[in-house]
């Protein structure tokens, strides 16, 4: 197989409240590139949501994630080229967008920010997935 899958798992353990039956992965390599799922503010091994009802807490765990998923994937944040940011309120633009820059200081990517209705689950408040290119 051409791609390295990171983390697989299905939909019905992530979400048991749901019909859902979906082969996923938290990150896909590519040769070089490596594509990482939105990542949300949640305990990537327990499952347990980090920072309800915080807009600063959820970005660090969101960035806390993006950190661990490009160190197993051999990369790091410099690696970052793309990042597409989700935010449920625009209220929480400025807040969350200095977690972000502070994180990912001196990275330079291009950015995408967007305000959704919704996301996956109704206590999370920002998704960030990145799309990065390793040496």
């Amino acid at each position: 197989m051409a791609h390295t899958r990171l983390r697989p798992f299905n939909t019905k353990d992530t979400y048991p409240e749901q019909a859902l039956d979906n082969d996923l992965c938290q990150a896909v390599i590519t040769r070089n590139t490596i594509y990482l799922r939105g990542q949300v503010p949640q305990d990537l091994d327990t499952r347990e949501n980090v920072g309800v009802g915080d807009p600063v807490a959820q970005a660090e765990k969101v960035m806390d994630n993006i950190t661990l998923l490009l160190t197993e994937a051999g990369a790091k944040l410099t690696d970052i080229c793309k990042v597409t940011v989700y935010l449920t309120d625009i209220r929480h633009r400025e807040a969350t967008y200095r977690v972000l820059g502070r994180r990912m200081k001196g990275v330079f990517p291009v950015f995408t920010g967007l305000v959704v209705v919704a996301l996956a689950r109704p206590e999370w408040l920002i998704e960030v997935d990145v799309i990065a290119e390793r040496e």
